[in-house]
């Protein structure tokens, strides 16, 4: 018999957001073997909450296990109270970890966070980061299973000389501080006038507007594209030559690992999880947070010591096939068993 599985998270991609966990992995766990049902596609936060609690009652009896995207802010509450629900129908449910700030949430509620994850069959942490940061709060149930990317869909470029052309890719929010790219830009040209920035993503919190004010106030010219299918930014990849990720939280961002698998060298804050992913000057560059002239120092860096990049985005290629979902996927069915 199949192993049936609900999986409970934003499916908001449809409504303009980026494509969550539960959009990405889910599929690939179908073509594993596993049979799956999905909530929730609703667009408001209750509504969205509600279907996925209905969806639990009606599965109760048909789902080997309930996996659960569980985040640090607002939609914590979805995977707390679902997984309270669970516990009372007595189903396993598994917590898949996102956001660089959950141990900021362990912390700040450490009864509510027992109940939900200390009850849990397996809590899966994408990150280095976030296994280490709940097992020293205690937590002996984390495995570690990387976020997956398929390298076989990524078109490595070869960067013989890099120009000034840099890429952001994240959802418009404060939390990921897009206006620190627009002033990196800023500093930049004065080194190199001719420098470009793109900024690839849907708004989240407003934080678009902020960015495009931000940056006419400064006169200074980004492109925006707004939210891109992933094929397409990969595609518009190619004519970029510098990723930068401005982030205040992070955990480990698929965008940073797909801009590694696609030849472009990498520089980003130093929070939460990136450093679990990123090693400073050996498969690419980390500054403090919220330090715009750190970050141009490492793009100018990049630019000026093209043999050293070159190493360092080999080496971002080579670190970044472990993610290869061939590797991964083996993980997964050692938690779940066979489809």
């Amino acid at each position: 018999m199949k192993v049936r599985l609900l999986y409970l998270g934003n499916q908001l991609s449809k409504h303009g957001l980026n494509a969550t966990t539960i959009e990405t992995l889910g599929p690939e766990l179908e073509r594993l073997g596993f049979e799956m049902v999905y909530a929730s596609s609703k667009k408001s936060f209750l509504f969205r909450l509600l279907d996925m609690l209905w969806a639990t009652i009606v599965h109760r009896n048909k789902v080997s296990y309930i996996l659960i995207d569980t985040y640090s802010t607002k939609a914590f509450w979805y995977a707390f109270l679902c997984a309270q629900l669970a516990r009372l129908l007595k189903i396993k449910y598994i917590p898949i970890l996102h956001g660089g700030n959950l141990p900021n949430r362990l912390k700040s509620n450490p009864k509510l966070c027992s109940r939900l994850f200390a009850n849990a069959y397996k809590n899966v942490a994408p990150s280095g980061y976030l296994k280490q940061a709940f097992e020293n709060e205690g937590f002996t149930n984390v495995v570690l299973i990387p976020n997956a990317i398929e390298i076989e869909k990524y078109t490595f470029k070869n960067r013989a000389t890099l120009a000034p052309k840099l890429l952001w890719v994240r959802a418009f929010a404060s939390i990921y501080n897009p206006e620190m790219a627009v002033r990196v830009l800023q500093q930049l040209q004065k080194t190199y006038p001719e420098a470009t920035l793109t900024m690839v993503g849907p708004d989240k919190d407003g934080s678009l507007q902020t960015t495009k004010a931000v940056a006419a106030s400064l006169g200074i010219t980004v492109t925006f594209t707004g939210q891109l299918t992933k094929e397409a930014w990969w595609q518009l990849a190619a004519e970029h030559d510098i990723f930068i990720n401005t982030t205040h939280f992070d955990n480990t961002p698929v965008s940073v690992l797909e801009a590694m698998a696609l030849g472009l060298p990498v520089v980003s804050t130093n929070v939460g999880g990136i450093p679990y992913l990123i090693a400073h000057d050996v498969n690419g560059k980390l500054v403090p947070d919220a330090d715009a002239n750190a970050m141009v120092a490492a793009v100018t860096q990049l630019l000026q010591q093209p043999d050293q990049t070159q190493l360092l985005i080999q080496k971002a290629h080579s670190y970044v096939t472990q993610m290869d979902w061939e590797v991964v996927k083996e993980m997964w069915v050692e938690v779940l068993g066979k489809g």
